[in-house]
């Protein structure tokens, strides 16, 4: 979908068109990067946040539909190494290894935060937990895990979604703590 030809900021009705036109396709395309539907979703909610907030500096003369799959593609390369990064660094769980509020930390809350990591990891199948646990705390590969297990890496992968969402949910209340600790220090 193109605009026009003379630069004019999109509107709000021109938009919801493009949003309608290409979400699906978009959320497909960037499945493919996170397999992840909800990430997925939300990478694409993202872009176009920012496209509507950037409505005004966009070329309208280009394929808007390009932009937006250009967007999408960064963005969940960024997810991508952002997670690798999250993942070796904070979901590790190893409270521990943070130097809370500088030397200060409240021994209470990491207690509380590593008892429900517990609780967390207890509530998950026992196949999905060893998945689970050979990844973030064996630091394997999913391919090794596969390997090692006998089973396909799609399976590996399937765990790994469900160890995730089950985990962000059990600790959603931590995440934000753990996210601000882990930025500030």
């Amino acid at each position: 979908m193109k605009v026009s030809k003379n630069h004019d900021a999109i509107d709000q009705r021109q938009f919801e068109k493009l949003f309608k036109l290409h979400f699906q396709q978009l959320h497909g395309f960037a499945k493919n990067f996170v397999q992840d539907s909800d990430t997925a979703r939300d990478i694409c909610q993202q872009v176009f946040i920012r496209f509507w907030e950037k409505r005004n500096e966009i070329d309208t003369t280009r394929s808007l539909k390009s932009w937006l799959f250009t967007a999408v593609r960064n963005k969940c390369l960024n997810h991508i190494r952002d997670h690798k990064k999250y993942r070796s660094q904070v979901l590790d769980l190893d409270c521990g290894y943070y130097n809370l509020y500088n030397e200060q930390h409240n021994e209470v809350e990491e207690q509380d935060l590593k008892n429900q990591i517990n609780v967390a990891l207890d509530s998950l199948p026992d196949k999905c937990r060893q998945v689970f646990e050979m990844s973030r705390f064996g630091d394997m590969k999913y391919r090794e895990i596969a390997d090692e297990l006998n089973i396909s890496q799609k399976t590996v992968e399937a765990h790994m979604s469900k160890a995730i969402k089950v985990m962000r949910s059990a600790l959603k209340h931590y995440l934000f703590w753990v996210y601000c600790i882990y930025c500030f220090l």
